[in-house]
């Protein structure tokens, strides 16, 4: 008779389940997503709580396809697209993706240096995003994948502190319950704005090109990797389930932070990401001030190698380059010096006089507008068992991945006639 297995080897087990989709799920909670939300709770109160509740499960299905499109196809969402579809979809793509991706890592280390500088008040900010810059790079093209996936892995538990700023201040729980189930919605331009926004920046388009690719890395080091059952398939499913479900709460605490301590004290508009760490500590006192702070460098820290690395995916599986993080510089040069390029770009938008905020903003509403388009695509390679085979999506997946397209495209569209057509 087997004995019972003990609750910390259940958890040393659950823990070595986790990988691609908690990474995933961590770097959509990056300095861009950070900045979106604590916008979102300033200006709004705990008006958009709501999000976080219909995200989730949109966010998980839409990582779900994408990561069983890589197990299946064992190549990522772009080697796929340039086999099934036509090649103007493809450099269309590409087209959209690069500023997007590259600005967002910019802002990122933008407001990565901002908030080292506040921790560190004698130290430029410039020369603390040279330095997470530099300290990346030499990370991601030295150290192996497994090394990689394994400090991306650990890095997350930095993400737990925002789910302890909202309780170093005093909180109206009958108010978060009822934002939190209750939608709220303004069709004003602003609202939409930053509803485009937060959904942009958890559903963003670069995340489908990492979950996909990164599964493939994943699977080379499995012993299991020359078949996909559903083992390997519920484990994959799991993962996803936990990383996007730890991104929503993660996020759910950055508005409820924002939208009690900065909105309440008449703190509706924030500039810099560094102004909402700040805006924390007269409020909420030096403990809110000094976790934030750390939770946008690790967030960072998290997501600007996912971010660089699903660019680099992009553009190597587009041109047929050799590929993956598990390779030597000299065995890729192609797919490290694209790393190199976009944290180089991105570093230059510090020099050139970029608001890191609108930087970080206009990226979300981007990817927000440009989400609806690859959401229709991911749908169609998973339903078509050409690609497939038997693995092709459930009902329930379906449903969920429309709900996504149609509330996406609704947004976006919604967000658009304001702008332009008032």
């Amino acid at each position: 008779m087997k004995e019972p297995k003990s609750f910390s080897s259940r958890l040393a087990r659950f823990w070595k389940l986790l990988g691609p989709g908690l990474v995933t799920g961590a770097s959509d909670d990056d300095p861009s997503g950070i900045a979106t939300y604590s916008q979102a709770g300033a200006a709004f109160g705990l008006s958009t709580l709501w999000t976080s509740i219909l995200a989730f499960p949109l966010m998980a299905a839409i990582q779900q396809m994408c990561a069983r499109i890589g197990l299946v196809t064992q190549q990522g969402l772009t080697g796929t697209l340039k086999k099934h579809y036509p090649r103007p979809i493809l450099y269309l793509m590409l087209l959209f993706s690069f500023p997007a991706i590259v600005m967002n890592i910019g802002a990122d280390i933008a407001g990565m240096g901002a908030v080292g500088n506040l921790l560190f008040p004698s130290i430029s900010s410039l020369f603390f995003s040279v330095f997470f810059t530099v300290l990346l790079l030499g990370l991601i093209i030295y150290l192996p994948y497994r090394k990689i996936a394994s400090v991306l892995k650990y890095l997350c538990i930095v993400m737990l502190v925002y789910f302890v700023v909202p309780f170093l201040y005093h909180q109206d729980f009958g108010k978060i319950i009822q934002s939190t189930l209750i939608p709220h919605i303004e069709f004003t331009k602003e609202f939409m704005a930053i509803l485009v926004g937060i959904l942009g920046t958890t559903i963003s388009p670069y995340l489908f090109f990492w979950q996909a690719s990164v599964e493939v890395e994943e699977m080379k080091h499995k012993k299991s990797h020359l078949m996909v059952n559903k083992r390997i398939i519920h484990e994959m499913e799991q993962d996803v389930d936990f990383g996007m479900g730890f991104s929503g709460f993660v996020m759910y605490f950055i508005i409820l932070t924002t939208g009690t301590v900065l909105y309440q004290s008449g703190i509706h508009q924030i500039d810099t990401v560094e102004q909402a760490a700040m805006a924390l500590k007269p409020l909420a006192g030096d403990l809110a001030y000094l976790l934030f702070a750390v939770g946008v460098i690790g967030t960072g820290l998290i997501a600007i190698p996912v971010l660089s690395g699903a660019l680099s995916y992009i553009f190597t599986e587009t041109f047929g380059w050799e590929q993956g993080l598990d390779k030597k510089f000299h065995e890729a040069k192609g797919f490290y010096t694209i790393i190199a390029i976009s944290l180089l770009l991105g570093l230059s938008l510090n020099y050139i006089g970029i608001s890191p905020i609108q930087a970080l903003i206009y990226t979300a509403i981007l990817y927000g507008i440009t989400a609806p388009v690859l959401i229709g695509i991911i749908l169609h390679i998973s339903n078509n068992p050409v690609i497939m085979g038997s693995l092709v999506n459930g009902r329930m997946t379906n449903l969920l991945g429309f709900m996504a397209l149609i509330i996406m495209s609704v947004a976006a569209i919604a967000l658009l006639y304001l702008e332009w057509g008032s």
